[in-house]
């Protein structure tokens, strides 16, 4: 493409900024695979030549949560990826770069890509197709292949070998954008619905029919797709306005909810699940079923700016026509840097026309942010306004307000929890206490989901984010979800298989709890104490500055990763 044709599609595109991506490549440089061989043995001032693809174009680039993806011009380079404003500043300094040498390359999604130098510099880019990205990523990791070879040429490795931390460093991590599509088993709802009414849904043996293939444990660790949220937070100096980007994030767990229809896998005891993803969201975190009677999950996560943990635990009951989910235990966030701490708890979710109609998905109920340590005193109030057939609200709604230390309203939230939440400040308030009336400022967005991912309702309605939870890896422990074999089988589509896995590890689970309640009568009637179970990963503790217990994490899972230590992990599976 000339310079003339990119100066006119600049000028024809520049009233849609987001959605303009037009790229230039140097037709000296098309490879073709006779020349990649040749190359192979070349010099690296040869290689630099001829080797390095160069390529430009307009690409939107991640700048912070309030602005989001702004439009950049990106030149490749001489193994060099570099950013400017627009096309004039190309002469001058850039904005940014990242050497490609040992750069790490990531797809995020079918249109977005990270490239980091390894540290602490990160470009989140997004073309504008998923075929305009694939040809980005292919000439960057050309570019990143030839700087590689060139570097080894001028300093050949010592006869030791490479370094184990350096080459791992220059490994691609290219998380999967899907998992196989669902496959259609019918199931006859009548024979299995009858005896289930009345009954808790977590002592019931279902089929997988109504699952999809995630554990609990995954499904908690999505509360956090959306952590840019919560680094916003972080980096707010005011209370308020810190409270209502936490509010906006704790929404955001609900964001597939109404699509999501399928229960995930309920966790075996000790089941662990760990998601490190600070390479690219700046967080790890890891979860440990630790009870099983009534089932309890523990979460622990955490980032440079922020840590979050959370117990987590539900009483479900089927009525007939509808299911009810009632969430029980807390999730809490605290900013070490100012010392401020927020605690809250989840609200009902709904499933209606379980047996006849469309299934639709209902949340309802209030919840309260409360603030402590610095941040005693605030409160933020979130309501989830019900359907109603009747009503004037748009469906999802939710309404809320920041307090401050003296009950006065600071900040307002408006959105749906299945699309985006805004937030405005308060300037003046009106009206009586019990019918206020509030003028604010300019409402901004707090929190906005993510589209769809192409055809993602052939695959269980997953976000991206979610078939990247369930990917393998190595080195996890031996009881983590992504080993579970009923699951990875339902994954897979062998659901007949799957079946026949769950009820093997649901037998094997009743065995062993018989034989800890057997010897725990042994031990009785010998007039000895018998210990309690004990989780792996973290221990009961009471919350500080509250009466309550839950599990906290005992750090100590990381370092046996480090040094690949799982002596003292259960066989479940």
């Amino acid at each position: 493409m000339s310079g003339e044709r990119a100066q006119h599609r600049q000028r024809r595109n520049s009233s849609n900024m987001s959605t303009d991506c037009a790229i230039e490549t140097s037709s000296g440089n098309k490879l073709r695979s006779s020349q990649k061989s040749r190359r192979r043995g070349r010099a690296a001032s040869h290689a630099s030549i001829e080797g390095n693809p160069e390529m430009k174009g307009w690409l939107l680039k991640y700048t912070n949560y309030v602005k989001g993806y702004q439009r950049r011009w990106f030149v490749l380079s001489n193994g060099v990826l570099s950013y400017y404003l627009d096309q004039s500043e190309v002469h001058q300094t850039s904005r940014g770069s990242i050497a490609l040498k040992a750069a790490l390359i990531e797809n995020v999604d079918p249109c977005t890509f990270a490239i980091s130098d390894g540290s602490q510099q990160t470009f989140r880019i997004k073309a504008v197709s998923e075929v305009e990205r694939k040809r980005w990523i292919a000439s960057l990791e050309l570019a990143r292949t030839t700087a590689t070879q060139a570097n080894e040429i001028v300093n050949p490795p010592s006869t030791g070998g490479l370094n184990e931390a350096s080459e791992k460093q220059v490994q691609i991590r290219c998380r999967r954008t899907r998992v196989p599509d669902k496959p259609n088993y019918p199931l006859n709802l009548w024979t299995l619905m009858k005896n289930c009414i009345g009954k808790d849904l977590s002592k019931i043996p279902m089929p997988i029919n109504f699952n999809e293939p995630i554990s609990m444990l995954q499904r908690l660790v999505e509360d956090y797709e959306y952590s840019e949220v919560l680094d916003t937070a972080a980096a707010c100096t005011d209370e308020c306005e810190q409270l209502a980007y936490l509010a906006a994030f704790t929404v955001s767990a609900y964001a597939t909810a109404a699509s999501r229809i399928n229960k995930p896998f309920n966790p075996l005891l000790g089941e662990t699940y760990e998601c490190d993803r600070t390479d690219d969201l700046g967080w790890r975190c890891l979860a440990e079923q630790v009870s099983h009677h009534p089932p309890v999950a523990a979460l622990h996560c955490e980032s440079k700016e922020w840590v979050s943990w959370q117990e987590f635990s539900l009483t479900s009951k089927f009525r007939g026509k509808y299911l009810q989910v009632n969430p029980v235990g807390g999730a809490y966030v605290s900013f070490p840097s100012t010392g401020r701490r927020y605690c809250w708890r989840r609200v009902t979710t709904t499933v209606n026309n379980i047996i006849v109609g469309k299934l639709w998905v209902d949340l309802h109920g209030e919840m309260e942010i409360i603030g402590s340590g610095a941040a005693h005193g605030y409160k933020c109030i979130l309501n989830y306004i019900p359907y109603s057939y009747f009503g004037r609200e748009v469906q999802r709604s939710i309404k809320g307000v920041v307090l401050n230390r003296n009950k006065e309203a600071k900040w307002l939230l408006r959105g749906t929890w299945d699309d985006k939440i805004e937030i405005a400040p308060v300037l003046h308030t009106s009206g009586t206490h019990k019918s206020p009336s509030y003028t604010t400022g300019e409402y901004k967005v707090a929190w906005q989901r993510r589209p769809a991912a192409p055809e993602s309702e052939k695959f269980y309605n997953f976000p991206t984010f979610a078939c990247q939870l369930n990917e393998p890896e190595e080195g996890v422990a031996p009881t983590d979800s992504r080993l579970r074999p009923d699951q990875r089988c339902m994954e897979e589509g062998a659901w007949d298989k799957s079946n026949q896995e769950k009820l093997r590890l649901e037998e094997k689970q009743r065995a062993a709890r018989k034989q800890r309640e057997e010897k725990e009568k042994q031990a009785a009637a010998e007039g000895r104490s018998y210990p309690a179970y004990e989780p792996m990963w973290f221990k009961r503790e009471r919350e500080e500055g509250s009466k309550e217990f839950l599990h906290i994490s005992k750090n100590t899972y990381w370092k046996a990763k480090a040094a690949q230590d799982w002596s003292g992990c259960p066989n479940i599976f």
